[in-house]
């Protein structure tokens, strides 16, 4: 049989199973052949003709998302006048360091603490405060009198974690990120560790003012100056409001060549609401909320 008559005839007509498959894999083999060859014609007869020959973008939901008027533009000198007098520029232009309290929910169990052990080394000038049965409101109190930052709530569900809480000291704002994907250094192939030095920290993709206020209120956890010379590197990267958390270590290899290596933990936040001042559900005023079913409209909507 010729290739032509090939393509064209029906595969369900075949009633032997094997036979059936033959003919279809031969097809699509054809097929895809055919693909190329056209695809090569056309791009010579660009080229005789002198056009430019162009390659087709494919459309994904970030190309092709809605149109946000909230977007920003980091140049802009009111966005930057903005930010020199917000909660976290004292810290974000060091002119202050930062102290950060990592803590959990009731009765933490062993995964609760493997987990912040990992973020411990993560953040510099981090401590762990045992939560036993203080309320939220007791432990900010606590911590806004001895001088730190940030708190930084951990919470989990039937053994498995699934919230974060970010305080930012003394007058906010709160952040609640909805916690997954948790994969702890044991769970990661060939991972390294960590040495106790500053890490840079990359900020990626937030564009909307909320992302923005988002963006820096992670970065004032880590503070300003990194070690560049301790090779180690944070990075919250934002895809369609997904935060993926990445931490790598630069190794050298030659003059010129340099690989990544990951160290633990990593992890992705989802973020739930976002909150004037300190931690109160019931009296506090929101800044930003998700509701569902009023914002997930459209999938080509994205907010930070």
């Amino acid at each position: 049989m010729e290739d032509k008559d090939l393509l064209s005839y029906p595969t369900s007509s075949i009633k032997n199973k094997l036979k059936r498959k033959e003919i279809y894999t031969k097809q699509k083999k054809l097929k895809t052949k055919a693909k190329l060859q056209k695809r090569k014609r056309n791009k010579i007869e660009a080229e005789r003709l002198g056009e430019e020959c162009k390659k087709k973008v494919a459309k994904t939901q970030d190309n092709t998302k809605e149109k946000d008027e909230t977007v920003v533009d980091p140049e802009d000198e009111e966005i930057k006048g903005e930010e020199d007098f917000d909660e976290f520029s004292e810290i974000l232009k060091g002119e202050k360091e930062p102290k950060v309290i990592i803590t959990s929910s009731y009765k933490p169990t062993k995964i609760m603490y493997d987990f912040i052990l990992e973020f411990l080394r993560v953040i510099p000038r981090s401590v762990y405060y045992q939560r036993k049965n203080h309320e939220i409101k007791k432990i900010v109190e606590e911590c806004s009198t001895k001088g730190f930052t940030d708190i930084i709530i951990i919470n989990e569900d039937s053994k498995s974690l699934n919230a974060m809480t970010h305080i930012h000291l003394p007058y906010g704002p709160t952040a609640y990120y909805k916690l997954s994907s948790v994969k702890l250094s044991k769970d990661i192939p060939n991972c390294g560790r960590p040495i106790n030095v500053k890490p840079e920290v990359i900020l990626n993709n937030f564009r909307t003012r909320l992302g923005q206020r988002v963006a820096r209120m992670l970065g004032a956890l880590f503070g300003a100056r990194p070690d560049f010379k301790g090779r180690r590197v944070a990075t919250f990267h934002n895809q369609r409001d997904f935060l993926f958390f990445r931490h790598h270590r630069y190794i050298f290899d030659g003059p010129k060549e340099a690989r990544l290596q990951q160290l633990g933990p990593s992890f992705t936040l989802k973020l739930r609401w976002l909150m004037k001042g300190t931690f109160d559900t019931k009296a506090g005023e929101y800044e930003w909320i998700h509701k569902r079913r009023e914002m997930d409209t459209s999938r080509k909507r994205f907010f930070l």
